[in-house]
């Protein structure tokens, strides 16, 4: 190929890199009838905690495995890409998306335009431009996945809803792909009652408000389990798809208080050891940055076990067979109960 004609496909490449083809309309999340997606006037900040790199991949993912993280997002954009404004706006406005981003990825911007030198994990050297054509990053924005091994784990084309784009962390971060692939994973969430939807889950099992969950003067009949939960959250509508959806954990749950709360919501609560506050503020003051967390308490409001991450069934149930059978008093920790008693 001459240089010319190699020149000429790339800046045609390069032009549509913003432009929306029909095949890829359902990849963008951006339902408002006014939204336009012309160019932009002025050019887009990028968040400046992105990792200030020197494009050496292999460099820094070997600075990221020494942080002990779990990979490295390339983010493939414009400047003037009203996509890329909308995903970098709409995901990384909300503390959790940036903060589980933090915690186990660093993310490097590449502008597709871009003339900066990137040194692949082969030692290849080449510009940006010519580094994003070469990994077909034809619209902006793309994310490119790598684990710390330099494999490719997952690419996202298009703009990426809050949803999408925490499922897609999680499903890097919790190593799902070594079991499925993202649709599948994504699939997990089909069949809870709200899923995808600005809406909590709903469930029979959940206490109905007002929310008096004081147990500092008097015990409650049974073990407490709060659920922090959010909107428009994958990992929830896997918990309520999945274990929650199931005969045995529903049995489990009846021996037990259960509270729902957006934790990013005012709704008022007296907790556990019977202070006034609400959801948001409960949750920031127990630096909670991750949706579902499950907080278990004890009849008496002494905090038993949180759990964090995406739980499933089995896990779940030996959680719940911890707290019931009050493991807890016996044992420090919940994985020394389960060593000990070989479950």
């Amino acid at each position: 190929m001459t240089m010319f004609v190699r020149s000429v496909a790339l800046l045609a490449l390069l032009w549509l890199a913003c432009v929306p083809a029909l095949s890829h309309a359902s990849a963008i999340d951006i339902t408002a009838p006014d939204f336009d997606d012309r160019p932009l006037a002025d050019t887009i900040d990028i968040p400046d905690w992105f990792l200030l790199s020197f494009l050496d991949i292999k460099e820094d993912l070997g600075e990221i495995n020494k942080a002990g993280k779990k990979g490295l997002i390339v983010y493939f954009g414009q400047k003037r890409c009203p996509y890329c404004k909308a995903f970098l706006d709409n995901n990384f406005s909300k503390r959790d998306v940036v903060d589980y981003t933090r915690k186990h990825f660093e993310v490097i911007a590449i502008d597709v335009r871009g003339t900066r030198l990137v040194t692949e994990l082969d030692g290849t050297v080449i510009p940006e431009n010519e580094f994003s054509v070469k990994q077909e990053a034809n619209f902006t924005p793309s994310l490119l996945f790598y684990d710390l091994a330099g494999n490719e784990i997952l690419k996202l084309v298009g703009y990426q809803s809050p949803y999408r784009f925490r499922a897609a962390l999680e499903f890097v971060a919790d190593a799902h792909y070594r079991k499925e692939n993202f649709r599948e994973y994504l699939a997990r969430g089909a069949g809870a009652p709200s899923e995808g939807q600005a809406a909590l889950n709903d469930a029979p099992f959940l206490a109905k408000p007002p929310f008096v969950l004081d147990r500092s003067r008097f015990p409650g009949q049974r073990p407490l389990l709060v659920l922090f939960e959010q909107k428009s959250c994958h990992s929830c509508d896997v918990l309520h798809a999945g274990p929650f959806s199931r005969r045995e954990t529903r049995s489990q749950l009846r021996a037990l208080d259960v509270v729902q709360l957006d934790m990013w919501s005012d709704t008022p609560v007296v907790t556990p050891t019977g202070k006034k506050t609400t959801a948001r503020a409960w949750a920031d003051r127990m630096r909670l940055n991750y949706a579902p967390t499950l907080v278990f308490y004890s009849e008496r409001g002494k905090e038993i076990i949180r759990v964090d991450s995406v739980i499933h069934f089995y896990r779940l149930r030996g959680v719940l067979d911890y707290v019931l059978t009050r493991g807890y008093e016996h044992f420090p920790g919940f994985q020394e109960w389960r060593r000990r008693l070989n479950r």
